[in-house]
């Protein structure tokens, strides 16, 4: 979207980050859920970044955000200020190593999982695939 679409916006819609305790195996736990890709080196950049550095991961097609990996020195004890939603295969996220916090049930129609880092986000059923929702039900 250019600068003359969003009219009088005071920001755009950058890139998403997360913390965690071991940004690299974080990095690729997102990479293989998502099907994104490790950003390489950055432009005037003649050779890949530090490992203790964060972790920039990406849409290999261009369509979604990029995501940040980076590393704290301590867990996070509070609930996450941001998540992410995504489409997806609960049962194939729980055997990569996401834990289940909240099973989908009367109108809610996502799973609440958490990464191995304890990120919760949510997934919703592939588009196409989603559950009947009954206003009321519980």
């Amino acid at each position: 979207m250019s600068a003359d679409q969003r009219g009088d916006s005071p920001a755009t819609f950058r890139d998403l980050t997360l913390e965690a305790l071991n940004h690299q195996r974080l990095a690729e736990w997102w990479c293989d859920a998502l099907g994104y890709r490790r950003r390489g080196t950055w432009a005037g950049e003649a050779e890949p970044r530090p490992a203790e550095w964060p972790v920039a991961i990406h849409d290999p097609e261009g369509e979604g955000p990029t995501i940040w990996i980076t590393p704290v020195g301590e867990r996070r004890t509070s609930r996450n200020p941001v998540r992410l939603d995504v489409w997806g295969d609960t049962e194939r996220l729980l055997a990569m190593g996401a834990t289940m916090v909240t099973e989908r049930s009367g109108t809610r129609d996502w799973d609440v999982l958490a990464d191995p880092e304890g990120n919760e986000f949510l997934v919703f059923p592939p588009p196409g695939d989603e559950p009947p929702v009954h206003p009321g039900v519980r």
